[in-house]
């Protein structure tokens, strides 16, 4: 219901638990509309809490009988309102019993116990057990889990929960039960059960240690055939975390288990992990190679959370990175590793930080804006964020970098040695990473506690005389909600120098130790607002490589010439600096243009005469030196949210015009090139996910996508004769992305052979509106039209993300039209999510909260849009904070 003023949690206002909880069993009857759930919980008060209460939340539950050592306890002997249950006088040792009813087929907000294709399911984190039962559900309360499932065995042939199968048999009635035991402590957050007709691929598997294990991947009848790629990057999940970091499964068993119907991506529940279908359902049919790529990633973050965010976890929500971001950390390491090659490795950088600057910067830049470690929140889902994830990512990838790969693994052993089995804070976290290699690292803490992107400015002076090259460093960070003012953070700025061959230059800095060979990349320790680093037996002037590998989350503001940077692009060893050399070219020709149309000049006069972009792009794509598959990313344009980042007022229409110009201009001066590359990166045979294949479709791809700019009957035939003849998922999908945003006269056909093709695959229905959706030419009257498709639904999370989100979110020319129709068309959906959804709501509520950031009519029209939805007269804390935040600040 709606809050008008919804309470505000505070980090400050922490108080340990008043009790804490050691056993518990339960029972579940299960019934898709009203399953009978008895718990019974041993408690021991906790000594260091001031409270006398026991305080048990619960939502949506009828509390059909509540017992205290046995003896049922009478309305007076408690009090229950506003989802909180509070029992006072409890003796100091207790055991509670609770009887509740919930019911799983009405609970469309698919948090806790819900119903998905007649299959059981839940999802508890990060407040979800609190539908299923009265409980102190907070994550710093850990007890061990016995639970007994109940039903009808014809109906619900599986049943599973966390931990080991102790006993299973009939109960005679047609009816069948199972007993899982968790022989480890977790929160309720983590609890996890699973009922329906399910088939399963499994496979035993050798630890390190000798001890074998069951691995199994559940999904539902006819799609055992995509569940090997998920099995194998378990597998290899599970060798990586042994031999990276000395980390052994602990149960008997490892279960995923797949469902459609999915808030997230996946959850780390203890031995039971439930998946989105996204990241595990894959075969060449249906899967592209970013599906399969996104499968591994997934697959394995959620299995390495078993360590940091299972055996070790959150005190409270607020430490939520302390998991998060470290197993973000972790899933890119294993990424990067499984490539094997020093380029993948850099192409996965490259991916990450594109991520980071599209999603991250701009929610640092806006009124959402928060710490790694935030201060306070109103409904915790909204803190499931870039920042939180991504960003705090890069802050454990800093560690690395400061304290080395020897360093951070050292740091990680201390860290499990002292708290496993417990629930702890980020600074804990830090604590184990100074102590365990003598470093004082107390001013890194402000990566966790201020918000807000640092920018980092450079300067350089070159000394022929003394040979001495100075790189002055000097930070700010701008300010963000309640928080005016920024302190220096600890910044690590990794660097290069090249000389005037493009080779790297040795490295000594003045006052380290001589002796040694001399390192051709850097680490500057950036800890004041300002600071120089002098180098000294630089021979000559160099070009300096700054934030090699981004080696911290900042804007780098450096004033390179365009000849610098095409000097970069072509040079430079460190081959994220390649690839932002070419970045930084294409954004300065991108917003010349944007200017231009903003002032009614002609593009072709503002970019008259200047090919040093096409030629830079030139030499890249013909360089066969360089992987496919970085040479991709080199020659993709930033995107439009990129540029936007770049203009202090959002003109959508301007940048598109100029994005479109210009790959237009890239697509005729280098048609020749374009048509080799595509013809040479074709990856005839069997379909392979492999990295160099999926890097050869990526660039034979990009290629097409720039040729179909031309949209020449020549054209039209090499498109549709991909898309007739792909045989596999990411080649069709690419042809037809081309052929859609062309006037090619078979378009319409394709379409719709396409979803004739894969109509009973949701996962690739998913991918037809999401192709159409962000389509040039897809408006608001487009989108209304898709949305009465026989296949569209807005209460399954993933189609309303394909077709709803990806429009507001992936197609700013449309969306951001001048009429605002966009914007009453986000308004409506996130009202209509709202009933649904909140937490989906909530999430397509952040469209527009940057929305001061654009043109003063856009501003007013979407800022209208903001309070339609603010003024709705039902609307949940999750999409109400979202909002008022957004009017406020």
């Amino acid at each position: 219901m709606r809050t008008d003023t919804p309470q505000t949690i505070y980090r400050k206002d922490y108080t340990p638990p008043s009790f804490w909880v050691n056993t518990v069993e339960m029972g579940f009857d299960l019934d898709p509309q009203a399953t009978h759930v008895a718990t019974r919980m041993t408690l021991t008060r906790n000594s260091a809490s001031r409270s006398k209460s026991l305080v048990l939340y619960g939502e949506n539950l009828e509390l059909v009988q509540l017992r205290a050592n046995g003896k049922p306890l009478t309305k007076r002997a408690y009090t229950l309102a506003h989802g909180t249950l509070e029992i006072p006088n409890l003796p100091d040792q207790v055991t509670l019993e609770i009887e509740t009813i919930t019911h799983p087929e009405l609970n469309t907000t698919l948090m806790g116990l819900y119903v998905s294709n007649g299959n059981f399911f839940t999802q508890c984190e990060a407040e979800g057990f609190r539908k299923i039962t009265f409980f102190p559900d907070r994550p710093d309360v850990m007890a061990k889990y016995t639970v007994m499932l109940r039903a009808d065995k014809e109906t619900y042939p599986v049943l599973l929960s966390n931990g080991n199968l102790v006993e299973q048999g009939e109960l005679g009635d047609g009816r069948h039960y199972a007993v899982w035991e968790d022989p480890f402590k977790k929160p309720s957050y983590l609890f996890a059960l699973v009922a329906g007709k399910l088939v399963c691929q499994e496979e035993t598997f050798a630890l390190r240690s000798g001890r074998e294990v069951l691995l199994q991947v559940w999904v539902e009848e006819g799609n055992l055939d995509k569940t090997q790629h998920a099995m194998e990057s378990l597998k290899n999940s599970i060798r990586w975390d042994e031999e990276r970091f000395g980390l052994e499964l602990d149960l008997d068993r490892f279960m995923i288990v797949a469902v459609g119907d999915f808030n997230m991506g996946a959850m780390e529940n203890k031995g039971l992990n439930i998946f989105n279908t996204k990241y595990v359902l894959a075969n060449p049919r249906i899967a592209t190679d970013t599906d399969y790529a996104n499968i591994e990633a997934v697959v394995g973050h959620e299995y390495f959370h078993n360590w940091t965010g299972n055996r070790v976890t959150c005190r409270d929500w607020f430490q939520l990175s302390l998991k998060e971001g470290l197993t973000v950390f972790r899933d890119q390491e294993f990424s990067a590793d499984m490539i094997g090659t020093d380029s993948g490795r850099a192409v996965k950088r490259i991916e990450d930080v594109r991520v980071l600057r599209q999603a991250q910067f701009p929610e640092d830049a806006g009124p959402m804006a928060h710490p790694v470690r935030p201060d306070s929140y109103v409904e915790i889902n909204n803190f499931y964020t870039v920042t939180v994830y991504e960003k705090g990512a890069e802050v454990v990838r800093m560690y690395q970098t400061l304290l080395g790969r020897e360093g951070f693994r050292k740091g990680m052993d201390l860290y499990f040695q002292r708290h496993d089995g417990c629930a702890v804070e980020c600074d804990d976290f830090r604590a184990a990473m100074a102590d365990a290699n003598g470093r004082d690292l107390s001013q890194f803490e402000r990566w966790y506690s201020q918000a807000g992107t640092p920018r980092v400015k450079v300067e350089t002076r070159y000394d022929s005389d003394t040979q001495t090259y100075d790189i002055t460093l000097t930070q700010s960070c701008a300010p963000t909600p309640g928080q005016p003012k920024k302190l220096p953070f600890h910044i690590p700025v990794a660097v290069g120098l090249l000389d005037s061959r493009g080779r790297d230059m040795p490295l000594h800095l003045k006052g380290d130790a001589e002796g040694g060979s001399a390192p051709t990349t850097m680490v500057l320790e950036l800890t004041a607002e300002k600071q120089t680093f002098r180098f000294t037996g630089v021979t000559e002037q160099p070009v300096p490589s700054i934030l090699r590998n981004f080696s911290a989350p900042v804007v780098l503001e450096a004033d390179y010439s365009d000849e610098d940077l095409a000097f970069l692009m072509a040079h430079d060893s460190d081959a994220f600096n390649r690839w932002e050399a070419g970045q930084r070219l294409a954004t300065r020709r991108l917003l010349t243009l944007v200017e231009a149309v903003q002032n009614g000049a002609s593009l072709e006069e503002a970019d008259a005469g200047d090919g040093m972009l096409a030629n830079a792009f030139r030499a890249t794509l013909n360089d066969e030196s360089l992987d496919p598959a970085f040479r991709e990313l080199a020659l993709t344009l930033p995107s439009e949210a990129v540029l936007a980042e770049q203009m202090d007022v959002v003109d959508p229409q301007a940048i598109h015009a100029a994005r479109q110009y210009m790959r237009r201009k890239l697509a005729s001066a280098l048609r020749l090139d374009w048509q080799v590359a595509y013809q040479s990166n074709r990856t005839p045979g069997t379909y392979s996910p492999d990295a160099v294949s999926a890097g050869k479709r990526a660039l034979k791809n990009l290629a097409l996508s720039y040729l179909a700019e031309l949209d020449t009957d020549e054209v039209h035939v090499l498109m549709q004769a991909q898309n007739d003849g792909a045989n596999n998922m990411t080649d069709r999908v690419a042809a037809l992305s081309a052929l859609i945003h062309t006037q090619a006269p078979g378009k319409a056909n394709a379409l719709e052979k396409f979803y004739a093709d894969f109509e009973n695959e949701a996962l690739v229905v998913d991918k037809w509106f999401s192709l159409q959706a962000t389509a040039r030419t897809t408006d608001v009257a487009a989108v209304r039209a898709l949305m009465r498709h026989p296949a569209f639904t807005l209460k399954n999370p993933n189609r309303a993300r394909s077709l709803i989100f990806s429009f507001c979110n992936g197609n700013p020319a449309q969306f951001h039209a001048e009429d605002g129709s966009g914007y009453a068309f986000w308004a409506e959906q996130v009202i209509a999510l709202n009933a649904i959804n909140p937490q989906v709501a909530a999430r397509l509520a952040r469209t527009l909260d940057r929305w001061r950031k654009y043109t003063p009519a856009l501003q007013a029209k979407m800022r209208a849009a903001l309070q339609q939805v603010a003024g709705a007269k039902t609307l949940s804390k999750d999409v109400l904070e979202v909002v008022t935040k957004s009017l406020a600040n």
